[in-house]
């Protein structure tokens, strides 16, 4: 097939091939290694179910972006494509997979020294998977997304905050930092950082989130899908269950409902992500992003998501008095709370001034 379009598209700039139904991708690694070496226009290339290319070696003065799934078992991955600015390698969730993702990380920080863009996804992804691609000097990365690794934690962070100073996105969903990396993202990446995306980091907290969307000026979409929440506890409504500890095996304390604010006035913030988070309170939550066009919250409590939606489609910061002081369910303290959830009447004449805005809820 690759001979085929060689033959048919002399000057092909880009090029993707994707699966559907119960069709197999059977090109090899020697054919797509041949391929990218003889197309000395392509710039692009995508391409889904890569399981059985087996070795690659890739030499290109165009390439620039490479996006491959599915990689199982690579025997050998080498670069030379001196152009290559953005990469993305998703490995297939295969047990058997013998891949070495070190030396591939490390070969990349040689021979691809302009890469700004880097996506790695992979149950095997470890801390020194981390150190490796660390010390490959790739000074103007500016994007860094390495997703699933479980071994990947807070000393991970500190060797990318050494070595990266001008992320704009930073994605670490499925790792095992604590409040303590995010702590280390905002001191390093407060100018620079856009999207911070912690998916599935059940080592985090809600005191964590909240502290990256304070200390991060320019933040613009949040992730913390699956991560206010414990897998291992079971769905309950009854406030009776509202404890605030739990021993977990590993005999760590973890907080069970934590019960977090979202209230900073972060106009970038365009993108919210809370899908799963099901330990949030909705009488706890406060929307002020005037400039919110996205709140995922699939898998969230009815109840939130009806005062999610309430919340995201007005802009309350239009109404100039300010909002009824209520205490807070535990008797920590008092906050200021929207009129929705007072049963004090709010006037009218300041009311009709909260402007109503667009903002997709996304419950399903």
């Amino acid at each position: 097939m690759l001979a085929c379009i060689a033959f048919s598209c002399p000057n092909l700039q880009s090029m993707e091939i994707f699966t559907s139904g119960t069709s197999v991708n059977r090109i090899t690694g020697d054919e797509l290694s041949r391929f990218i070496s003889e197309k000395r226009c392509l710039t692009s290339l995508k391409m889904e179910e890569c399981c059985n290319l087996g070795g690659l070696f890739f030499s290109s003065t165009s390439l620039s972006t490479l996006w491959l799934s599915d990689l199982h078992s690579l025997s050998k991955m080498v670069f030379n494509c001196p152009h290559l600015k953005e990469v993305s390698l998703d490995f297939s969730r295969q047990e058997n997979d013998c891949t070495d993702r070190t030396t591939i990380v490390n070969g990349l920080g040689i021979s691809c020294p302009k890469i700004q863009n880097i996506h790695i996804a992979s149950v095997r992804l470890s801390h020194a998977v981390v150190l490796a691609l660390t010390a490959s000097n790739l000074r103007i990365l500016r994007m860094l997304s390495l997703v699933l690794g479980s071994e990947i934690t807070d000393a991970s962070v500190a060797a990318i905050a050494s070595s990266y100073s001008i992320l704009e996105l930073l994605d670490l969903s499925g790792s095992s930092i604590s409040d303590s990396g995010i702590g280390m993202i905002c001191n390093v990446f407060p100018e620079t950082l856009l999207k911070l995306l912690l998916a599935l980091c059940s080592n985090t907290t809600s005191s964590g989130i909240q502290f990256a969307a304070a200390q991060l000026p320019r933040l613009e979409l949040v992730d913390c899908g699956m991560t206010i929440c414990d897998p291992n506890l079971e769905i309950s409504n009854e406030e009776g269950n509202d404890s605030d500890l739990q021993r977990t095996p590993n005999s760590k304390l973890h907080l069970i409902y934590q019960k977090p604010i979202i209230k900073h006035s972060r106009p970038q913030l365009v993108d919210l992500n809370i899908n799963s988070c099901r330990n949030l309170h909705s009488e706890r939550l406060l929307l002020q992003y005037p400039n919110l066009e996205s709140v995922h919250a699939s898998g969230c409590q009815d109840m939130m998501v009806k005062t999610i939606q309430n919340q995201a489609c007005y802009d309350f910061s239009a109404v100039e008095n300010h909002f009824p002081y209520k205490r807070l369910p535990d008797g920590s303290k008092r906050v200021r709370v929207p009129y929705l959830f007072s049963p004090q009447p709010c006037d009218e004449k300041n009311c009709s001034r909260a402007r109503k805005r667009h903002c997709a809820v996304i419950s399903t």
